[in-house]
C-alpha cells in the first residue's frame, strides 16, 4: 500500500491551496483518513480528521478555514485550504488506517507568505 500526496505549494496570505492523497495497492478497507503538518522546529500536529462514517474534526487553528473529505472509491482524500496565513506553512502529510493499519504519505510543503 502507498499514499501518494500532492497539491502543496507557495500561495500568498488569504489564498486558497486542495491537497490530495490517493492510496494504491491491495485495499480491502479504508477507515480513518486525516492530515497532519509539522513546521519547522516544531512537533506533527493533527490538522484535520475524517472517520469512516463522515465524522470530521479539526484543529482549533484551522476551523472555519480547511474542509476535509473523501471518495472511497477513489480512495482519496482531500483537504481544502482558504484564507491561508502564514502560521499554516508546514510541511503536510496524509494518514490513511488501510487494512487495519496506519499508513502515511510523503509531504508535500505548503508556503504561505507575500
Amino acid at each position: 500500500v502507498q499514499l501518494q500526496a500532492s497539491g502543496g505549494g507557495l500561495v500568498q496570505p488569504g489564498g486558497s491551496l486542495r491537497l490530495s492523497c490517493t492510496a494504491s495497492g491491495s485495499i480491502f478497507s479504508v477507515n480513518g483518513v486525516g492530515w497532519y503538518r509539522q513546521a519547522p522546529e516544531k512537533q506533527r500536529e493533527l490538522v484535520a480528521g475524517m472517520s469512516s462514517v463522515g465524522i470530521t474534526m479539526y484543529a482549533d487553528s484551522v476551523k472555519g478555514r480547511f474542509t476535509i473529505s473523501r471518495d472511497n472509491t477513489k480512495k482519496t482524500v482531500l483537504l481544502q485550504m482558504n484564507s491561508l496565513k502564514p502560521e499554516d506553512t508546514a510541511v503536510y502529510h496524509c494518514k490513511m488506517v488501510i487494512n487495519g493499519m496506519n499508513y502515511w504519505g510523503e509531504g508535500t510543503l505548503v508556503t504561505v507568505s507575500s
